[in-house]
């Protein structure tokens, strides 16, 4: 696949650069410039994401971050079960325990939420920083509402970091999760407030909240592209219309 001249793989992350050290100097900078266009590509674009990080999976599937980036690519485009394997993979070359929470929430995605809640109270969990224990009850509250436990999902995310007024990357998302948890539960009026206090946090955009907020406050949203359509609609409406009076107007002449 070809990549734009100016991504030169210099813009890896440093730590990345270095485990790719242990490769060739042409290889690492191939490997690089295939992993620059997965981080580049994986919000906007996941499929083609992906296929770079194929391509970077094969020429150093030995390298923990080259199946660290297959797993994140392959889990945006949903293919689970792959992105698990591939997780797996990068935390036996690594020893780290990062992956722990996207691991279980692979395990959801594939339709097992009794792993990944098995997977949270697991050692590994203590050894998370604190976002990744965040992240950890972020998916257990996920696995609860899969299987129907509302309430129970309610008070795994019910911690001291969501009652914290300190915001960090992860606190928008927390809370938008716990209000919509409260949403589903019925209770609205304190869901209503959850997703203002997450709108406070969400400096990023990384929620939808406002939309939330204004979807519970009775606004309706009309996309701009089929008013258009619709106008156009109209308009040619009209012109049949005005067309058919011609013609009957013709019609009665020859008569």
């Amino acid at each position: 696949m070809p990549i734009p001249p100016e991504v030169t793989g210099e813009e890896i992350d440093p730590d990345v650069r270095q485990e790719l050290m242990s490769l060739p100097k042409g290889l690492a900078e191939d490997v690089s410039r295939n992993l620059v266009m997965v981080a580049q590509l994986i919000d906007e674009d996941p499929e083609k994401a992906y296929d770079y990080s194929r391509i970077a999976l094969r020429l150093a599937s030995r390298v923990a971050a080259v199946r660290e980036a297959a797993g994140f690519a392959a889990y945006a485009t949903q293919k689970y079960s792959e992105a698990l394997a591939e997780f797996r993979a990068a935390r036996r070359m690594s020893g780290g325990v990062e992956l722990w929470p996207v691991m279980a929430d692979c395990e959801r995605g594939l339709g097992r939420p009794e792993r990944a809640l098995a997977m949270a109270g697991e050692p590994e969990v203590q050894k998370l920083d604190k976002a990744g224990q965040v992240e950890m009850r972020l998916v257990a509250a996920g696995a609860r509402r899969d299987l129907g436990q509302l309430d129970a999902a309610i008070v795994t995310l019910q911690s001291p970091e969501l009652a914290s007024s300190a915001v960090h990357p992860w606190t928008a998302r927390l809370r938008y999760a716990y209000a919509d948890a409260l949403l589903a539960a019925g209770r609205e009026q304190e869901a209503r407030e959850w997703f203002g206090k997450a709108l406070e946090a969400d400096k990023d955009g990384a929620t939808d909240a406002s939309d939330r907020l204004a979807e519970m406050d009775g606004v309706e949203f009309v996309d701009a592209f089929d008013e258009d359509e619709s106008d156009e609609s109209d308009e040619s409406d009209v012109v049949d219309l005005e067309d058919e009076d011609d013609e009957d107007d013709r019609d009665g002449d020859k008569g």
